[in-house]
């Protein structure tokens, strides 16, 4: 013992040298390797007590020590890791740990800001150069080069990518330099950068090796290394992903921001955990430190515990029904020969026949704002003219199903999901009783998200609950996703209904290219306006968030209920 052989001559240098021994041999010891100090195997390295001073602090706080690890849950998992497989809003939002896009919302302004594009500029309105950030690595310490963006954005553009309305109007990508691409478009695009801020760049060496240069094809079986793995130039870079278990994301040792970021934490997990009752629990046992589908019924509980606090908004994200207005008759339905909601007096039958004010109140308890509109406020094109609903009225909606011939009600098969919206399976439940009132005979199936959307998108379902956020904040996104004709790319993508109108056709290709602001903007009002009247789809609600956590979690909360992966602080 240091303290016994040096008591007589101590100084407080002394003193320290041996309380860092100490620290040493604890530290040691716990890794069973205490006997190295016991048996003096030190000696021959000759250390100075300052010296081993230092070495037992740098132990202390190391990065093992000082790890700041954050756990969090949601209701659902992701459905692949591939950045241009499935376009969701939970797998974007996970994606943005590993990989990054040219550009992206500010989590507190949503102005766009640069990440891996340093600047741009248009040389002509169908040419736009992007200089790249310098210095820029992925996570196996490759570089990022021109030919990796030109790739990611070309991969967007595939059959099997799912992400081709964020590449609407592009014609090519080009390599100018080694720290410059070209973007040309095949005519004027006002919202291209909005549309970068979802288009993640990969490694094209890392895809070829794994030959996964073609993104999974979502709707089929077959596996690819890019569906369960992950390379990017994020702040984070995967570790582990148990599929309905847990996402383990670690830091990356070669992102170009480190050091510059608010955020502390060194280890992110994700777990999906469907029941309502355990993921709450989970927080409140201190399993996870955040849990962003909070449970309505567990709101005031959450805001009442002295170490958890709630953060609220309204998310850009409307809740609707789609309709089948394509076949000429309607599976599992009882009427035959022809399909009911392709008659507008049926879809507003539909409409009308829901109490969207008892779903605020009873279903939702206050944590939905009803909405007439298909986008949300914040949304561009918006106006208060479109956000007027059609009236709850039983009585009308039952002469509206008289007059269109079905006086007696018909049934109609109505899918929904049960873990990818805030009270979805409770919703749909609400929504087939007040049916029913009027002769409506739904026959309610549910699903958990990674089956129902790939199900929904093979159009099985007559009548299916979905819900839609603008990652551009535009409703160009959503109108030409859900109500232009499905040809190609983005046209029609998410259109489940396979509604077409060749006035709605015309005002959505028309304000892909439109660059008078004033014009474009009376256009996608009068596109949302048109969706109104024809009632191509059933607005619920917009969601409003509430992401519950421990209070030694800071982070911002963003109206597109993503997080911030490098904002968040474990305190």
């Amino acid at each position: 013992d240091c303290a016994m052989v040096l008591a007589p001559a101590m100084n407080h240098r002394h003193h320290t040298a041996c309380q860092a021994l100490g620290l040493v041999r604890v530290l040691l010891h716990i890794a069973g390797s205490s006997r190295f100090i016991d048996e003096g195997v030190f000696m021959p390295f000759k250390f100075s007590l300052p010296a081993a001073a230092t070495l037992a602090l740098a132990v202390v706080v190391s990065p093992a020590v000082l790890a700041k690890p954050f756990k969090w849950s949601g209701s659902s998992d992701i459905q692949t890791m591939d950045i241009h497989s499935q376009n969701s809003a939970l797998g974007n939002g996970i994606h943005g740990a590993v990989y990054e896009s040219l550009v992206m919302f500010n989590s507190r302004t949503l102005k766009i800001e640069p990440v891996l594009a340093l600047s741009w500029k248009e040389v002509t309105p169908t040419q736009v150069r992007f200089k790249l950030r310098q210095g820029v690595k992925f996570s196996d310490g490759s570089a990022l080069t021109a030919e990796d963006v030109v790739y990611s954005l070309q991969r967007a553009m595939a059959k099997t990518s799912t992400y081709a309305i964020y590449t609407q109007g592009m014609d090519r990508v080009a390599k100018v330099d080694a720290d410059t691409i070209d973007i040309f478009l095949k005519n004027p695009n006002p919202v291209l950068l909005n549309q970068l801020t979802e288009l993640r760049v990969m490694s094209r060496a890392w895809a070829e090796k794994h030959h996964s240069l073609e993104p999974k094809d979502i709707k089929g079986k077959e596996e690819t290394h890019s569906h369960r793995n992950a390379m990017g130039t994020g702040p984070f870079t995967l570790k582990e992903w148990v599929p309905d278990q847990r996402i383990v994301f670690t830091t990356n040792p070669h992102w170009w921001g480190a050091g510059k970021a608010e955020g502390n934490v060194t280890e992110i997990t994700y777990t999906p955990i469907k029941s309502e009752a355990t993921r709450i629990a989970a927080l409140l046992s201190g399993e996870v430190d955040m849990v962003r589908d909070t449970s309505i019924q567990d709101l005031a509980r959450v805001k009442a515990h002295p170490n958890l606090k709630v953060m609220e908004m309204v998310e850009n994200r409307t809740v609707y029904l789609a309709l089948d207005q394509f076949r000429d008759e309607l599976p599992g339905s009882n009427i035959k020969g022809k399909n009911p909601l392709k008659d507008l007096r049926v879809r507003k039958a539909l409409y009308q026949a829901i109490d969207s004010a008892t779903l605020q109140r009873v279903t939702m308890r206050g944590m939905a704002k009803p909405t007439g509109a298909i986008v949300s406020p914040l949304v561009n094109g918006w106006a208060e003219a479109v956000d007027k609903r059609l009236p709850f009225d039983a009585t009308a909606a039952k002469d509206l199903l008289a007059q269109a011939g079905y006086k007696d009600g018909f049934e109609v098969d109505f899918a929904c999901s049960n873990n990818a919206i805030v009270q979805d399976e409770e919703l749909c439940q609400a929504i087939t009783s007040m049916w029913a009132r009027v002769g409506v005979k739904a026959k309610l199936r549910t699903l958990p998200a990674v089956t129902y959307y790939p199900m929904a998108q093979r159009h099985e379902a007559s009548i299916a609950m979905l819900s839609w956020g603008v990652p551009t904040f535009d409703a160009l996104y959503t109108l030409q996703s859900l109500v232009r004709t499905k040809t190609t790319g983005g046209d029609g993508n998410y259109n489940l209904g396979r509604y077409s109108n060749e006035r709605m056709d015309y005002i959505v290709d028309r304000v892909k290219t439109e660059t008078d602001l004033p014009v474009r903007n009376r256009l996608l009002t009068e596109g949302l306006q048109l969706h109104n009247d024809e009632v191509v789809h059933i607005p619920l609600h917009n969601q409003m968030l509430a992401w519950a956590m421990k209070k030694n979690i800071e982070l911002v909360q963003r109206t597109d209920n993503r997080i911030d992966w490098r904002l968040i602080k474990v305190n």
